[in-house]
């Protein structure tokens, strides 16, 4: 037979709703516009035949309060 009961085990408490959000990344922000964007700069046509796609890429940045 077990000593313990179920009171006497503690347990770590939740922290829910506590947490503190750790601020976005630019590595991590505006993934869809960044990753067409790249995809036409680096590997397709070159930065300069892209810029339509680049300046989404920085109109998303700035949306999220990057300052570029």
């Amino acid at each position: 037979m077990s000593s313990l009961s179920a009171a006497s085990v503690e347990t770590a408490p939740a922290i829910e709703g506590n947490e503190q959000k750790k601020p976005l990344k630019p590595c991590c922000a505006c993934p869809e516009t960044k990753k067409t964007r790249d995809a036409c700069s680096i590997i397709e046509k070159g930065e300069e035949n892209c810029t339509s796609l680049i300046e989404a890429h920085k109109e998303c940045m700035r949306a999220l309060g990057f300052k570029i």
